[in-house]
């Protein structure tokens, strides 16, 4: 199921990584599909504040926690510029679903990158 959000459906996710070299297209890929089906829970759970939102960006940052290592084995990482694309994923998937007043830092609160 793909997401029915018109602001996400137009939206380039990740740009930055691919856009870089450095992070492998195919990883990307893995970490743009982390950030859809987020907006497909957000669609089918429907989570009606904060709290509720924060257990669902936990366990797609828990995701992207994994996906590092695979970035880590194949000579790439998820570093500086990476973080703040990933973040900014994060932050744009809250802002399109009404959540305007999120803490940006607390959507990705269990990240290990």
């Amino acid at each position: 199921m793909a997401p029915t959000n018109q602001h996400v459906a137009g939206h380039a996710f990740l740009r930055g990584m691919y856009e870089d070299g450095y992070y492998p297209d195919h990883l990307v890929d893995k970490g743009k599909a982390i950030l859809l089906r987020l907006c497909e829970r957000i669609e089918a759970e429907k989570p009606s504040d904060l709290a509720a939102l924060y257990v669902l960006t936990e366990a797609a940052t828990e995701e992207f926690n994994a996906l590092g290592e695979e970035f880590e084995a194949a000579g790439s990482d998820i570093e500086t510029v990476a973080r703040e694309v990933i973040a900014e994923g994060f932050w744009f998937v809250a802002s399109a679903y009404g959540f305007a007043e999120v803490d940006a830092e607390e959507l990705i609160a269990a990240r290990e990158w």
